[in-house]
């Protein structure tokens, strides 16, 4: 087992304070990874974290932060969109604060094995539990239309159309199996971009968030953490682009009453949504220090946005936002 990454987690010490950890209560980690978060809360308070994560490598190293917390920190192999469920088979109804930090983890890029990132030329893998069909599988036989699909809609890639036609025509010639090959087929289809970032970066986190069903999660994830979360309750998430940012925002705007009624003109009934189930901790998006990004690029796109449950009921399902 390689040994787990060290950094530190983006925005812990503002993720912290939207959780207010105090002794006694019950916390979770949705996306455990290396452990930052939980180490971070186990040392704030004498509070109990369940630990999840959907990447087995992850859960069998948390073993070892769990012997240093022993009974206080419990790892729990599983998605957190499935947190509920997951929880409730372990006798646990109710939570005092869920934290998520959202997409691929330093650690799963880190490994080439892998097959997140384009910095090594690896086997093209991007999934995080190490089940189910591949990057490479999807990119060799998924039509063309739904290849340029995903690329545009989970990669907000404006030449997606072209890397799809460029995909469909070099694996006519032969298996597309690793990742450096992939990423100098988008670079020839896509110029440079003034910013520096790579041509293949949109292509690349389109496709893993396609594979691991990402966007999905995320939203089963805030509906569970809404239902599970004890009145005062607070839910912080760590999103690193628009597209799950945007649905954060979404949900928990909604849930604190925050959207304008569509037309004055229609009678109220019509518009009354239910009573707010969440407050507002974070009325605008909370962004890393410049000190921060310094120290960690990586941390440059975070974006943190933190609720509070109140006393409210869950919203109905058909109200979800």
């Amino acid at each position: 087992m390689p040994p787990r990454s060290s950094h530190t987690p983006v925005l812990l010490a503002e993720v912290i304070a939207a959780l207010a950890p105090s002794d006694g209560l019950v916390y979770v980690d949705g996306t455990f990874g290396a452990g930052g978060y939980s180490r971070a809360l186990l040392e704030a308070a004498e509070c109990t974290v369940w630990a999840i994560d959907r990447d087995p490598e992850a859960i069998a190293a948390g073993e070892a932060l769990a012997r240093e917390f022993p009974d206080r920190l419990r790892p729990l192999k599983g998605r957190f969109g499935a947190m509920e469920r997951l929880l409730s088979d372990r006798g646990l109804e109710a939570v005092n604060g869920i934290m998520l930090d959202l997409g691929v983890s330093s650690t799963q890029i880190d490994r080439p094995a892998r097959g997140f990132s384009f910095r090594f030329d690896a086997p093209l893998d991007m999934r995080m539990e190490g089940e189910g069909p591949s990057a490479a599988d999807f990119v060799n036989s998924a039509p063309e239309d739904e290849l340029a699909s995903v690329i545009y809609r989970y990669g907000e890639e404006r030449r997606s159309r072209a890397i799809a036609r460029a995909i469909v025509a070099t694996r006519r010639k032969g298996r597309i199996a690793q990742t450096g090959e992939l990423a100098d087929l988008v670079r020839r289809v896509v110029k440079g971009r003034k910013s520096g970032i790579d041509p293949a970066t949109r292509t690349f986190q389109a496709l893993r968030i396609h594979i691991n069903d990402e966007l999905g999660e995320l939203e089963r994830g805030l509906y569970a953490a809404e239902r599970l979360l004890s009145p005062g309750g607070r839910l912080a998430v760590v999103s690193y682009h628009s597209l799950e940012d945007r649905r954060v925002k979404t949900f928990l705007y909604a849930r604190a009453g925050r959207v304008t009624r569509p037309s004055r003109h229609l009678p109220e009934a019509a518009t009354k949504s239910p009573q707010p189930s969440f407050k507002l901790l974070t009325t605008r998006v909370v962004r890393p220090q410049a000190i921060e990004i310094r120290d960690n690029p990586r941390a440059r796109s975070a974006r943190l946005r933190a609720a509070e449950r109140t006393s409210a009921a869950p919203w109905p399902a058909q109200e979800a936002a």
